[in-house]
């Protein structure tokens, strides 16, 4: 076996794994039962944030203003107003 033939494998096979980290579970074996456990759940979805799902939604982030996916960890729009937030964004 060549010198580096091995690193070139191991490299070769983590840059592999590295990007199926980041592609569609239907690219990887069709429906899984992460989809369809997400089609049944996705009523209790509603009342979670779409940025953090383990997290409730803040009632002030209903999704009227642009971007607004429910990140809020800190709980800022439950004390501060959302317009003077938006603007201080800016």
């Amino acid at each position: 076996v060549p010198p580096g033939t091995m690193f070139r494998a191991v490299l070769a096979l983590a840059c592999v794994a590295a990007a199926s980290a980041f592609s569609s579970p239907a690219l990887l074996g069709g429906v899984t039962r992460a989809t369809r456990a997400s089609a049944i759940s996705g009523m209790k979805m509603q009342d979670r944030s779409y940025s953090m799902p383990f997290l409730s939604r803040p009632p002030a982030l209903d999704g009227t203003m642009a971007g607004d996916v429910g990140f809020d960890p800190l709980g800022f729009s439950s004390i501060i107003d959302m317009r003077w937030l938006c603007e201080a964004e800016l």
